[in-house]
């Protein structure tokens, strides 16, 4: 018994191994050529989007684990089960539990080795990829900072605290210098956001001006001002739940609550890792009714295709409901666990009606 769990466990983590191979390589040639509006940007050459790409790899790979494992799952059994393997291992008293026990040894392993990247490659290397790619576009700029940034623009230093959206920033404090690095002026808005042609809204703007004769504020609702600086550049200060690690998820989320801040959104993400590495167990398992029953007799087409269509609707579902759950006040818990837990239900109801 212990010679044929190896044979299934080794099967499935080939297959599986393979498509990932196939995904990763899909995944960069799409990669790469979005990326080509950026190439000639500054100093962002080809070179570098390859590098860009490279450097991104590891998160790709995360994310894809459980569509490649559901596929590669699919696609080893099936191979048994064509060759009838399953069916003499199956009259030798190998029952469907001891069979899910040994895909699931199979799916613990996938989800250690899904831990690993996303927790200790892909993060440093993802936060890296968009240095590269940033720094590359804005060379001209200067930045520093952490959580916070500050961004040097010519004689222009903004510091900016926060950024809640794509484009759009809290806390954004402004300090002009003229050519003998002399303070003209220092302002901060509440909030501010960026078009596309770089035009910055600034709302609950206070400017204080510094003169000879002694100093001069000024109030405004919103004003507006040019600046080469983008919202591309300015992301690097994002705090991102999904690049974060679960130990700095925990840690934040922490801060956040006892700061009476918002830490929904990084409890959601927080929730929905670990209950991807609890998907890993399930998919490799979902595999097994597919090989016992309708796709037993078809052909490796077909099993990918399903394969795919149930991996895209979790990955859709997931994606919906991360993004939909703050309009519509979900738990955390529940945009975390819920479409991992229709996976297990799924799943049971499938091996329940497996003979």
């Amino acid at each position: 018994m212990l010679l044929l769990g190896r044979y299934v466990i080794r099967t499935v983590l080939a297959y599986t191994a393979m498509v990932l191979g196939v995904l990763l390589a899909l995944g960069a040639l799409f990669l790469f050529i979005s990326q080509q509006d950026d190439i000639g940007t500054g100093s962002f050459t080809s070179t570098q989007a390859m590098l860009f790409v490279a450097l991104y790899l590891p998160t790709y790979l995360s994310q894809l684990m459980p569509v490649g494992a559901l596929i590669g799952a699919m696609l080893g059994l099936g191979n048994l089960a064509r060759g009838s393997e399953l069916v003499v291992m199956r009259a030798s008293g190998v029952t469907t539990a001891r069979l899910c026990l040994w895909l699931g040894a199979a799916g613990l392993i996938l989800a250690l080795v899904m831990t690993g990247i996303g927790e200790v490659v892909a993060p440093p290397l993802e936060k890296y990829a968009r240095q590269v790619k940033v720094f590359s576009k804005y060379s001209e700029f200067s930045f520093a900072g952490n959580r916070g940034t500050w961004v040097r623009d010519g004689d222009t230093i903004i510091s900016i605290e926060q950024q809640s959206a794509g484009a759009r920033f809290g806390g954004v404090q402004v300090f002009r210098f003229d050519g003998e690095r002399r303070l003209q002026s220092v302002g901060r808005a509440d909030a501010a956001s960026i078009d596309p042609d770089n035009r910055w809204r600034l709302e609950g703007y206070a400017e204080t001006t510094f003169t000879d004769a002694g100093t001069e504020a000024t109030l405004a609702a919103t004003r507006e001002v040019r600046s080469r600086l983008s919202a591309d550049f300015l992301g690097l200060a994002v705090i991102e739940p999904e690049t974060m690690r679960l130990r700095d998820l925990r840690s934040y989320i922490g801060h956040l609550q006892r700061n009476d801040l918002d830490s929904r959104s990084f409890e959601s993400a927080f929730w929905s890792r670990i209950a991807r590495v609890a998907a890993m167990l399930l998919v490799v398992i979902l595999a097994l009714p597919f090989a016992l029953g309708p796709l037993r007799s078809s052909g490796q087409g077909a099993r990918t295709v399903v394969g795919i269509l149930i991996g895209a609707g979790f990955v859709l579902l997931s994606r919906t409901l991360e993004s939909s759950g703050r309009l519509f006040d979900l738990s955390p818990w529940i945009i975390g666990w819920g479409p991992t837990l229709l996976l297990a239900a799924l799943t049971l109801v499938l091996l329940a009606r497996t003979r």
